[in-house]
């Protein structure tokens, strides 16, 4: 099971490119559509504290949009533990 949970909405242009940059680096993640399901918009907005797509929980750490460095330094976090 993937540590990485990714919050989109079909129609997010920056839940696509998140997902598309997870993809292309071969990592694996699950994909919660807030638009379709309202526990996943619940527990993202609990999460973030933030009502913004995407929101990205890499193993408890969260991050809100696409930030390619970020989100490269969370992975890089991650690979050390």
């Amino acid at each position: 099971m993937s540590n990485i949970t990714i919050y989109t909405s079909p129609t997010c242009g920056f839940c696509h490119m998140a997902k598309e940059y997870f993809k292309a680096k071969k990592i694996e993640f699950v994909e919660k559509d807030v638009s379709q399901d309202a526990a996943a918009l619940e527990e993202a907005v609990a999460k973030s504290g933030q009502m913004g797509i995407p929101v990205i929980d890499i193993d408890g750490t969260i991050t809100v949009g696409f930030n390619r460095v970020e989100i490269d330094a969370m992975l890089a976090k991650r690979a050390e533990g």
